[in-house]
């Protein structure tokens, strides 16, 4: 387990916690949106809760509002490299 999230790891959550299933590859793209995916904040919270539990820190608050891939990434990336 590393400090940052990979989008394989992402599609890997997805998955698990919404049942939606993506390729890392579609989550890499700039115009991917978490709505086009069919991935709501419901389903954005699960992903948050997953990982908190799994790396013991806080993620943002405003995670689960993230509309892409690339920000969701950018916001729980930054929490961990932080610690908070």
């Amino acid at each position: 387990m590393t400090d940052r999230i990979t989008v394989e790891e992402l599609a890997e959550l997805m998955k698990k916690c919404t049942g939606v299933t993506v390729t890392p590859e579609e989550l890499r793209r700039d115009d991917t949106a978490f709505a086009g995916l069919g991935v709501d904040s419901l389903g954005l919270l699960g992903i948050v809760g997953e990982l908190e539990n799994r790396y013991g820190t806080p993620m943002p608050t405003d995670a689960e509002r993230s509309k892409s891939p690339r920000q969701f990434l950018d916001l729980v990336n930054s929490a961990l490299l932080t610690g908070a």
